[in-house]
């Protein structure tokens, strides 16, 4: 299905806040921002870059703006959209077509254009990936088999933290032995904990 028909559907969907969601759209599409379909939402971008989202959930509909971090919020409207996770985003939470105001909305939307234009973004700074301790049980097994040992060196830093805490997070003696049984081979092969799954 094209991306078009995709955003149609989603604003033609019966829904209670089908009117509400398409007042924004209304609004939107005044600004010289592309209209899209990501992650299950209208997104609206600034020469590929994503700006701005319209939700809408059970309880409330909304507005997502992907570096609201940088909105002067003078309403005091804005919402980290998930606190503690996102750093960036920003959520206008609505719960009725009458809480909103055209004039404000259409002022951060023109607000969060020009940031983009400017290049306001939030470049996320990736956490450095520390090692995890080799439980005793691992690092003992690895001394004794040493093409183990030598792969398990080789593994990325990632790969060797999920095997030191898939042993380390068994509670009773029994379940680490069996999961040493089961990964000592994996290790062996060059293989990561999970590598079947991605």
């Amino acid at each position: 299905m094209e991306k078009t028909e995709k955003v149609e559907r989603y604003y033609a969907e019966e829904h209670r806040f089908r009117d509400a969601i398409a007042q924004l759209r209304e609004l939107v599409l005044k600004t010289s921002l592309e209209e899209t379909y990501k992650w299950m939402f209208p997104t609206y971008t600034l020469k590929g870059k994503n700006v701005l989202s319209i939700c809408k959930f059970k309880k409330h509909f909304g507005i997502w703006f992907f570096n609201g971090v940088f909105l002067k919020d003078k309403k005091q409207v804005l919402e980290n959209a998930q606190e503690g996770k996102t750093q960036a985003m920003r959520h206008w939470k609505f719960y009725s077509i009458e809480d909103i105001d055209k004039k404000a909305i259409l002022g951060y939307m023109n607000e969060a254009i020009e940031n983009q234009k400017n290049g306001r973004v939030l470049v996320s700074l990736k956490k450095k990936a520390t090692k995890k301790p080799v439980p005793k049980l691992l690092k003992d097994a690895l001394a004794e088999n040493t093409n183990a040992a030598k792969a398990f060196k080789k593994l990325s830093l990632y790969n060797q933290n999920e095997y030191a805490e898939y042993i380390a997070g068994a509670k009773q003696e029994k379940t680490k032995l069996s999961r040493l049984e089961k990964i000592l081979p994996m290790i062996s092969d060059g293989k990561g904990l999970n590598d079947m799954y991605r």
